[in-house]
Parts: structure tokens; C-alpha cells; sequence
């Protein structure tokens, strides 16, 4: 059940960045080569939300390594924690009701949803791992700031990210 919710996550995130592109316009044109190719602008948001997605992880995981290399001493330990995060993400499913009941108020709850998931995967990691609060919020932040790495370097490469 991991692998298949974080696919549906990814396709939810990569959905959303999809119909916020600038030229979202709809032609329901059946031989409308535009169509097409805005269909391979939702496979491109997919990989670039899976390389953020994966990116955020490996920087939670070398964070955790790197302050606490005991805890994180078996596969058994990272494949727990691997699991526990892809778990706590779950509040991406949020993304669909924001999508569907579109309003003023998206980019505010396209926030909470960030923050929500941010909770849940400190929580994940507390609890995993047996730590304190300070710690997990440490190897988030340290994710949060490899993640934008990603983003900032598919943005210098011309990218709508």
C-alpha cells in the first residue's frame, strides 16, 4: 500500500502543478496536437514532483544518518522509515478537494495542506525512531531546503516547476 499511495499522491501534486501552468487553456479538439502535448506537461510534472518528493527524503535521510548513525544502523531501519514517511503523506489527498472545489482561498489551503504533511512526517519520524521534537524538525528543514535545491535548479534549466 506504500508504493501505490505515494504514486496517487504524485499524481494528485503533479496534477495540480499541471493545471497551473500558464497556458492551460482547454481545446477539446480530438486532433489538437497542443492536447497532446500539454499531456506530456502532466508526465513532466510527474517526474519533477517524484524528484522532489525524492529529494526531501534523501535529505531527511542524511540529516537522521548523520546526527543519529546509531539509530540508522540496518536496511530494516531505513525501510521502516521509508515506509512511515510515505504513510504520513497522506494529507496530499487533500489536494484533491482543493482541486475540485476551486475558490479564492487555494493558494491559503494548498498551505495548510504543505504544512499538515510537514507535521505528519515529523510525527512519522518521532515516532519511528523514538526522538524528541527537536530532531525531527531539524532533518524536515534540512529535506525542505534540499527539495528547493531541486526546484530552483530545474527553474535555472528553464522549467515551469
Amino acid at each position: 500500500i506504500h508504493g501505490k499511495l505515494c504514486i496517487f499522491c504524485l499524481l494528485c501534486e503533479a496534477y495540480l502543478r499541471w493545471l497551473q501552468l500558464q497556458d492551460s487553456s482547454q481545446n477539446t479538439d480530438p486532433d489538437d496536437l497542443i492536447r497532446y502535448a500539454k499531456e506530456w506537461d502532466f508526465y513532466r510534472m510527474f517526474g519533477i514532483a517524484s524528484l522532489e518528493q525524492t529529494s526531501f527524503f534523501i535529505g531527511i535521510f542524511i540529516t537522521l544518518w548523520w546526527m543519529t548513525p546509531e539509530m540508522l544502523k540496518r536496511k530494516s531501519d531505513f525501510i521502516l522509515l521509508l515506509k512511515a514517511l510515505l504513510l504520513s503523506t497522506y494529507g496530499k489527498l487533500l489536494l484533491i478537494p482543493a482541486v475540485i472545489w476551486e475558490h479564492d482561498y487555494t493558494p491559503l489551503c494548498l498551505a495548510f495542506i504543505k504544512v499538515f504533511v510537514l507535521i505528519s512526517n515529523s510525527q512519522a519520524i518521532r515516532v519511528t525512531l523514538n526522538l524528541n521534537r527537536i530532531l525531527p524538525w531539524f532533518a524536515i528543514f534540512f529535506g525542505l531546503i534540499l527539495e528547493n535545491g531541486v526546484v530552483c535548479l530545474f527553474q535555472k534549466m528553464g522549467w515551469d516547476v
